[in-house]
């Protein structure tokens, strides 16, 4: 007799519930703006963009929901998945030449393909994992094991570094949990930092964010570059004039907002003061219009997701299901809180989008299919 599998109410809804209330914010950050361009005249163009997407990523979630994760513990899909997300960054490199991040489909929008990247990345840390988990510590594993995410992270990491650094960290959490030695962690995340370095320095506008957020009077950067060679090369971007502007507007926003804020749709910040309100920025809205009830609605769910991820971890029935659940749930919670703590000017900006809440096709349709597979975790474990 098949067994009959019981959904986690609590979690599906949080997620349903969260798109939702993504959807209401994505209008209102957007809608003024959005009829106000000459290109648009459409109130609705950000928002059913993003309903579209939110339907087929609804499709998608239903399907890994109810589908077995142990069929994902297998070379197809653990490889398969890195594989083509690879051929994807690739062609993004060729077809996007100025920021090598998208696919610009008439209609439907943009696709990025390293928002997929987590997913994939995650099914393979877990299926590697669980079956190197014996011979987690020897040179033979670890290089077979660096060399697809070195590549995978250089790919990503050269368009957008925001997601690049949202894979590394939950890649380094399940690498510890599974019993890598302390010394080969440490090891691993100073590369990471070596390697985010160079990717910074790569382009002017992420040094400029840098040194604007640590340094903003460049007082530390002349004591090492006495003949000014960095803040020549960081004036050669354009967002340089000002790189402290959006984290000065996002702070006006939340702190405006008070304890309940100005009202939905009663925002000003997002009338052409605060850059990508509908999108990395769209928290501040929240600050503004609902105050911070409506902020700590937002945490509360982030923080439902990480307590029932968690314990979705601990009562999986195989090692595959607890590093995948593990892997999943510190993806979303990390890129979450890293994009709050942006917003509220507590790190330096980044492209980062706040999942299930920012508008973007691609965030959202990765971020439900990375929950699609813990809900099915969550249903075949005890």
């Amino acid at each position: 007799m098949a067994q009959r599998l019981k959904t986690d109410w609590l979690l599906f809804s949080t997620i349903v519930a969260m798109v939702g209330f993504g959807l209401v914010m994505v209008y209102s950050a957007s809608s003024v703006v959005a009829e106000l361009n000459p290109r648009i005249k459409s109130s609705f163009h950000f928002v059913s963009h993003q309903l579209v997407w939110a339907i087929f990523s609804f499709i998608v979630l239903m399907y890994f929901k109810k589908r077995d994760y142990r069929r994902l513990h297998s070379p197809a899909w653990a490889f398969g998945s890195v594989g083509v997300v690879l051929m994807l960054q690739i062609l993004v490199f060729i077809a996007d030449s100025k920021t090598h991040r998208w696919f610009r489909l008439e209609g439907i929008g943009t696709l990025q393909p390293s928002e997929f990247a987590k997913p994939a990345l995650l099914i393979f840390l877990a299926y590697f994992v669980t079956q190197r988990q014996e011979t987690l510590n020897t040179r033979r594993t670890m290089a077979a094991v660096c060399l697809p995410l070195s590549v995978l992270a250089a790919t990503v990491g050269i368009g957008d570094l925001g997601t690049a650094i949202v894979m590394v960290v939950p890649a380094a959490i399940v690498f510890y949990v599974a019993g890598l030695q302390r010394k080969l962690v440490t090891a691993a995340l100073v590369a990471g930092l070596l390697c985010s370095v160079a990717f910074v320095a790569y382009k002017p506008y992420r040094l400029a964010r840098i040194v604007g957020f640590f340094d903003p009077q460049y007082k530390l950067v002349s004591i090492f570059d006495k003949n000014g060679h960095i803040k020549k090369y960081i004036s050669e971007s354009i967002t340089t004039r000002d790189p402290g502007y959006q984290a000065r507007q996002s702070r006006i926003a939340v702190g405006s907002g008070g304890l309940v804020g100005l009202g939905p749709m009663q925002g000003i910040q997002k009338l052409y003061y605060l850059p990508e309100a509908h999108t990395d920025f769209i928290y501040a809205v929240i600050g503004e219009e609902l105050g911070f009830f409506g902020c700590s609605a937002v945490l509360a769910g982030f923080l439902i997701i990480l307590w029932r991820g968690l314990q979705v971890a601990w009562v999986a029935q195989d090692d595959f299901g607890r590093y995948l659940a593990l892997g999943l749930t510190s993806s979303i919670v990390i890129q979450a809180f890293i994009n709050i703590s942006v917003v509220l000017d507590m790190g330096p900006t980044k492209g980062i989008p706040l999942p299930m809440i920012s508008a973007g096709g691609s965030s959202l349709m990765s971020t439900l299919i990375c929950l699609g597979m813990l809900l099915s975790v969550s249903e075949h474990s005890e």
